[in-house]
Formats: C-alpha cells, sequence, structure tokens
C-alpha cells in the first residue's frame, strides 16, 4: 500500500491502457483516492466490465472509458479531442499503455508498431493534451517505462525498425520514453506540469504472454512466481500521480516509488534533442507547439478576432 499520498477530491485523471494489469489498479488506486478517471482503452467490452469491477471495488462511479487504439495516431487526436469535449481541464495524465511484439508489424500510419504505441502515442497525447493540463495546474505527466531501457539503443538509422529483435525495439521504445521525459521537463519548465517517468518493476500481468513469442512467453510464466503483483507495480504510478513529496519535482526517474538513476545514454542531452526532433517530425507537430504561453496568446487573439 502507498503511502504519503494526498486526496484526489476534486481532480481529473486520464490512465491508458487501463482495463487490466498495472492501468487497472493505478486506476483503482486514483479511484480510492476520490479522483474523477477517464479509462483509455482499446476494447470496449473489457473496458466495461473492468470498470464495472472498479466502481464495485471503490465505490466511486465517477469512472469514465473512452476507446482508442492509441497504435493508430488519428486516434490519439480523436481521444484527445473527445476528452476535451467532456472535461474542461486534466490534473493527471498516466500514459501506461504499451507492448512488446514478437515479429515486425506495420501500423496504418506506416510506422512501427512498438515505437508507435510505446513512444510516439505517448508524445502526441501529451502534445495534444497540453491545454487541458495547463487548464489543471499543478498537474502532473506520469510516463511508465521499463528498466528494459537499459538495453536500447537511440539509432537513427534503424528508428522504424527495420532490423528487428522484439525486445531490443521494445528496450529502445522505453529508452526513448525516458529521454523525452527529461527533455520535456525542460520544455515545460515554470509551466506548472510536472513530467516523471517510472519502472514499474517485474510484474506478474498477461503483458508478457499476451503479446510475446512462444519462448517469451514461457520465460514470463517460469518467472512469474518472482514478480510483483499488478497493485505493487502500480504503486509508483500512483505516488506519482498523487504524492506531496512530488508536488514540484519533474524530469526524475522513479522506481519503488524512488527517484533512480536510469541508464548514463539518457541523459545525453544531445541526443534528446535529436530524438525530441526526429519524433516531432514523424508527428508531423511542431516543437514550439508546446510552448504553454505562445499556446495561450494564439488562443487570447483568437479570441478577440
Amino acid at each position: 500500500m502507498w503511502v504519503n499520498i494526498m486526496s484526489m477530491e476534486g481532480k481529473t485523471a486520464l490512465v491508458t491502457g487501463s482495463n487490466s494489469g498495472i492501468g487497472k489498479e493505478t486506476v483503482i488506486g486514483l479511484a480510492q483516492l476520490g479522483a474523477k478517471v477517464v479509462m483509455a482503452v482499446r476494447n470496449r467490452v473489457a473496458g466495461e466490465e473492468a470498470r464495472e469491477e472498479i466502481v464495485e471495488e471503490t465505490g466511486n462511479e465517477d469512472i469514465d472509458l473512452m476507446v482508442a487504439d492509441l497504435s493508430v495516431m488519428g486516434e490519439v487526436r480523436s481521444l484527445a479531442t473527445r476528452f476535451m469535449q467532456r472535461y474542461d481541464r486534466l490534473n493527471v495524465l498516466v500514459n501506461n499503455a504499451g507492448g512488446i511484439f514478437p515479429k515486425r508489424l506495420v501500423t496504418a500510419d506506416g510506422f512501427e508498431m512498438t515505437i508507435a504505441l510505446n513512444h510516439l502515442a505517448p508524445v502526441l497525447l501529451i502534445h495534444e493534451l497540453l491545454d487541458a493540463l495547463a487548464a489543471g495546474v499543478p498537474s502532473r505527466i506520469v510516463n511508465v517505462s521499463s528498466g528494459a531501457h537499459s538495453l536500447g539503443k537511440i539509432d537513427f538509422d534503424n528508428m522504424q525498425s527495420e532490423k528487428y529483435g522484439s525486445m531490443r525495439a521494445y528496450g529502445s521504445a522505453k529508452l526513448m520514453n525516458i529521454m523525452s521525459t527529461y527533455l520535456l521537463s525542460r520544455r515545460l519548465n515554470g509551466t506548472g506540469i510536472d513530467v516523471n517517468v517510472l519502472h514499474p518493476g517485474f510484474v506478474r500481468t498477461r503483458f508478457g504472454q499476451n503479446n510475446a513469442g512462444r519462448f517469451r512467453r514461457a520465460m514470463f510464466k517460469a518467472f512469474g512466481v518472482f514478480a510483483k503483483s499488478p497493485e505493487k507495480g502500480a504503486e509508483t504510478s500512483i505516488y506519482l500521480a498523487s504524492s506531496p513529496e512530488v508536488e514540484g519535482v519533474t524530469g526524475k526517474y522513479f522506481a519503488d516509488s524512488k527517484e533512480k538513476r536510469s541508464s548514463k545514454v539518457s541523459y545525453d542531452q544531445q541526443l534528446q534533442r535529436e530524438l525530441w526532433e526526429r519524433t516531432l517530425e514523424m508527428l508531423g507537430i511542431a516543437d514550439e507547439d508546446f510552448d504553454i504561453q505562445k499556446r495561450a496568446k494564439q488562443e487570447i487573439r483568437q479570441d478577440l478576432s
């Protein structure tokens, strides 16, 4: 159970990948603290079942459901649009959705699936929800990465993993999560929006069994006895979303609800900048769009015109 948390009454949170595993437990934790939680899920039936279970367990009926396949960038944008049509602010965004895939897959946008779901989608969702996060300050972005980032490599000649290995692609995408978090924290410095990233630990979920190949599924099953429960795995996400201890803390990597050091390469600011530029180019968005003050001035001019 988490310590040093605060009530989330009056707060609105959005958690992606939240119909099972760590995501579902994160929703449960935030709901128990009184938050209004929006569950972003890919499958409506599974999402509805999870929502009913969460409401029954927590007694919090203020749980909403939105369906989107976050590997498709158009659906990421649609999710953000629907959220902003329904809510006037966002206090906590937990980018939890992710996946590892046994063979190379390509999305409808032409992106390799691992980088699309694990890296591009969170960056784009932050971009699309930035105004809602600005309206909810002090607000928090919590990015769920993995210790597997230490196996990753930033290879600009292989961004789309044409030379494919499932763990290499996954580790690289999770390294991108961390490096983008560090850069974005500097980009949003002074805005009241904190951005942190975490490793949940080796958690006993369906994640590896559903998405990995036969050998890796067997490995996950064999080592499952040593794994954390999903409830324990969600503790750091809930801590970063709610604890007063991390109010104003930004650009940090956490594990077991404590600040830790990520891999050495993740702190390379030149590499971070180049990765950020490549990422925004792939998404077709501009770096200046992350300038909160400039966006606010543009909105004022539009209102006056």
